[in-house]
C-alpha cells in the first residue's frame, strides 16, 4: 500500500467524513485515498477558501475539519484562512504535500510556515505512516491547527497495508482542579458574572447549573454567542457588542469569572467593562492563558467543565432559592423582567438612519427585519468590518453552535467560504453569511462552489460601498478616502452571474422575495445586496480603534 493511501484511511478511520480543498498533483493521491474510504470532498474554487470552508465546518460540527492543497502556492494561498484557524484554535488538520528538494520552485519551509502562523506541525514517515497521521488528528481534536507535511517521495513510498484499527489515545493525566479559593469567591459574592468564552463552548449544561447555584448572572464573549441562549438571566455578548443594559450589571459584578476566555480588550472594552473593585477569575486548561491580557486576582488551571463539576460538588443544593431566585442576591424577578425588558439590542431605541436619494436602509433596521423573518433554526457566520456587529447582535442564534465568528485574525474577506462549510455541517439549518461589500468583492468566487452544494445559504451584504472601518476611522480627521471608497456596484448581478438568486434591498419592502425564497426549496443561494446607510460607524469603532 502507498503511504499517501494509508494516510487516507487513518483520517477515515479517526472520523474524518468531509475534507475541503483544490487538488493537485501534490494531494491528488492522498484526497482520492479518503474519498476511497468512505469522505466526501468538497472543491472549493480557491485554496483560501477551502481553508475557511474547513475552519467554518470545524466550529460548526465541533469535529476536526480536513484541508487538502497543493504543495507550494497550494499552502500559501490557503495562509489566511490557516492563521484564523490556528488562532481560534480550530481542530483542524491541512493535508500538506512537500517538495523537499530546496532548487524545486515548490519548495517552501513548511515547518517554519506553520510555526509563523501559530499552527502545529507534524510530518509523516514511511516507516510509521499510520502512526504519524494518528498523532496528527488526535492532536487536532485537543484543540490544534495542524499542518501534516507530506513529502512527495514518502507519498509514494509502498509502506505495510493498514485497515485498523484506529489506535487509542494516551490518556491524558488528570489532576483534580484546585478550587478551594474559587468556591469561597463564589460563596462570598452577592453579584457574580460569568463571562464564558471559546474555551467553554461545550460546557453551557454545568455552567448552567453552576450558575443557579451561585445566583450568577451569564454573559459571553463573541466567538461563544449563543452558549446561553434562551436562559433567563443571559445577558449575551460582552464587552465592544454588550447592549447597555448588559455592560450596566457586567459593571456592578463584584465577581468575574471567565471560564475559557482571555478577557482580551474586546470581551472587556479595554478593561472599564469590569468595575476595579470586582475579584476578578480566570478558569483554563491552559496556565499559558493566564493574565494575557489584563490581570486576575485567581487563576484556577483545569477544563471548564471539570472545574464546574468540581465547584457543583462542594456547592451541594446551592444558595439559591426556587426557580434560582439567589436568596439575598441579585437574581431577583424585577431583574429578570428588566433583562427580558432591555437584554436584547432589538429592546434599545434608535433613530432610522435610512432614506436618502438613492435610499439606502439602516443596517439596524435590515438586520432586525430579517431577525423576524427568517426560521429560528439557523447557523450565522459574520465576516470582519465596519458592518459586523448589526448581524452578531440583531440576529439571534438556537445555540452556540449556531454562530461562527472569524475574527481571530480580524482579516475582511473570510466570512463566504467559512458559512459553507458550515451549511455542509450543519444542511439541516438555514445558514446566513453576513458580509460587507469588501469582503464579499475579495471572496465572491467561491459563490461558484455555494452553487455548486446547492445548500440553503442566504449571503447578506452590508453595501456602504466602502471599507466602512477604514472611512469612518480616518475620515473625522480630514483624511482623504478616495483609497477605500467605491463607486456603486450592482452586486446583486454579480451574484446572477454566478448562479445565485440576487436582491437589491433599500427598504423593508424590498425584503418580500425573501419571504418566497424561504418557502421554496432553497437550492439556489440568495444573495441580498443591502445598500445601508453609512452616515456614521458603528458603535463599537470607537472602541475597537483604540486597540489599532
Amino acid at each position: 500500500m502507498r503511504v499517501a493511501e494509508v494516510v487516507g484511511r487513518v483520517l477515515y478511520g479517526h472520523g474524518a467524513r468531509h475534507v475541503f480543498g483544490v487538488v493537485g498533483s501534490g494531494n491528488f493521491h492522498v484526497t482520492n485515498a479518503l474519498v476511497a474510504a468512505g469522505a466526501r470532498f468538497v472543491a472549493a474554487a480557491h485554496e483560501g477558501g477551502a481553508a475557511s470552508m474547513a475552519d467554518g465546518y470545524a466550529r460548526t460540527a465541533a469535529t476536526v475539519g480536513l484541508l487538502s492543497v497543493h504543495q507550494g502556492p497550494g499552502i500559501t494561498n490557503a495562509l489566511t484562512g490557516l492563521t484564523e484557524a490556528a488562532k481560534s484554535r480550530t481542530p483542524m488538520v491541512v493535508l500538506a504535500p512537500e517538495a523537499t528538494a530546496p532548487r524545486s520552485n515548490f519548495f517552501i519551509d513548511l515547518p517554519a510556515l506553520a510555526a509563523a502562523v501559530g499552527a502545529d506541525f507534524h510530518r509523516v514517515r514511511a516507516t510509521h505512516a499510520a502512526e504519524d497521521t494518528g498523532a496528527a488528528y488526535r492532536a487536532a481534536a485537543r484543540g490544534a491547527t495542524v499542518v501534516l507535511g507530506l513529502p512527495l517521495e514518502v507519498q509514494q513510498a509502498v509502506t505495510e497495508p493498514w485497515s485498523g484499527p484506529v489506535p487509542a489515545a494516551a490518556p491524558t493525566p488528570v489532576t483534580a482542579p484546585q478550587i478551594e479559593p474559587l468556591l469561597a469567591a463564589l460563596q462570598a459574592a452577592r453579584q457574580p458574572v460569568f463571562i464564558a468564552g471559546r474555551g467553554a463552548r461545550s460546557a453551557r449544561e454545568p455552567l448552567t447549573r453552576l450558575a443557579d447555584a451561585c445566583g450568577a448572572l451569564l454573559a459571553v464573549s463573541a466567538a461563544a454567542k449563543g452558549l446561553f441562549a434562551g436562559n433567563p438571566w443571559n445577558l449575551d455578548v460582552a464587552g465592544g457588542f454588550a447592549t447597555p443594559f448588559a455592560a450596566e450589571l457586567i459593571g456592578t459584578a463584584d465577581l468575574v469569572v471567565a471560564w475559557g476566555s482571555t478577557l482580551n480588550m474586546w470581551t472587556t472594552r479595554h478593561g472599564e467593562l469590569i468595575p476595579p473593585s470586582a475579584v476578578v477569575v480566570q478558569v483554563d486548561h491552559d496556565p499559558a492563558a493566564f493574565g494575557v491580557n489584563r490581570p486576575v486576582d485567581l487563576a484556577v488551571a483545569g477544563e471548564v467543565t471539570a472545574v464546574a463539576e468540581a465547584l457543583l460538588a462542594r456547592l451541594g443544593v446551592g444558595i439559591s432559592g426556587p426557580g434560582g431566585a439567589t436568596i439575598g442576591g441579585w437574581r431577583t424577578p424585577e431583574l429578570a423582567q428588566r433583562i427580558r425588558d432591555h437584554g436584547r439590542w432589538r429592546t434599545v431605541p434608535y433613530q432610522d438612519e435610512g432614506g436618502g436619494a438613492p435610499a439606502t436602509i439602516d443596517p439596524r433596521t435590515i438586520s432586525a427585519a430579517l431577525d423576524d423573518l427568517l426560521p429560528a433554526d439557523r447557523t450565522v457566520v459574520v465576516d470582519s468590518g465596519n458592518f459586523m456587529g448589526y448581524p452578531s447582535m440583531w440576529l439571534d442564534v438556537p445555540d452556540v453552535a449556531g454562530f461562527c465568528f472569524t475574527q481571530a485574525f480580524q482579516s475582511v474577506g473570510l466570512g463566504l467560504a467559512s458559512a459553507l462549510g458550515a451549511a455542509v455541517a450543519r444542511p439541516d439549518r438555514l445558514t446566513v453569511a453576513a458580509l460587507g461589500d469588501g469582503g464579499f468583492v475579495m471572496s465572491a468566487t467561491e459563490l461558484v462552489t455555494a452553487v455548486r452544494l446547492a445548500l440553503p445559504l442566504l449571503v447578506v451584504i452590508y453595501d456602504d460601498a466602502a471599507y466602512g472601518a477604514e472611512v469612518h476611522h480616518f475620515g473625522p480627521d480630514g483624511h482623504p478616502l478616495e483609497t477605500v471608497t467605491f463607486p456603486e456596484t450592482d452586486l446583486a448581478a454579480i451574484a446572477r452571474g454566478y448562479g445565485c438568486d440576487g436582491l437589491t434591498v433599500r427598504t423593508v419592502d424590498d425584503l418580500e422575495p425573501v419571504r418566497h425564497w424561504l418557502a421554496g426549496p432553497r437550492t439556489r443561494p440568495l444573495v441580498i445586496d443591502a445598500k445601508v446607510s453609512a452616515a456614521r460607524g458603528s458603535w463599537w469603532l470607537e472602541e475597537a480603534f483604540r486597540g489599532h
